[in-house]
């Protein structure tokens, strides 16, 4: 798995997440105090989440860090 495949995932289970408690990007941009903009990128991945704001963003979001990564299977390797 590459960065960018790791940084799209992430990006999809924000999405997924962001859906699934039914919020707007403008939403989770207020709640996490980051842009619109910003939100849309990480979702489409586009942008990588730094372990800081993935931090936060599970904090905002009411999720363990953990949520983020299920799927990744355990013997991912890093290309």
């Amino acid at each position: 798995m590459t960065s960018q495949e790791l940084s799209a995932h992430i990006g999809r289970r924000l999405n997924e997440l962001r859906l699934a408690k039914g919020l707007s990007l403008a939403q989770v941009a207020a709640r996490c105090g980051v842009s619109l903009q910003q939100i849309h990128r990480y979702e489409t991945g586009d942008n990588t989440i730094s372990a800081p704001m993935l931090w936060s963003l599970s904090r905002c979001l009411d999720v363990e860090i953990g949520y983020f990564f299920e799927g990744i299977s355990e013997g991912a390797a890093f290309a």
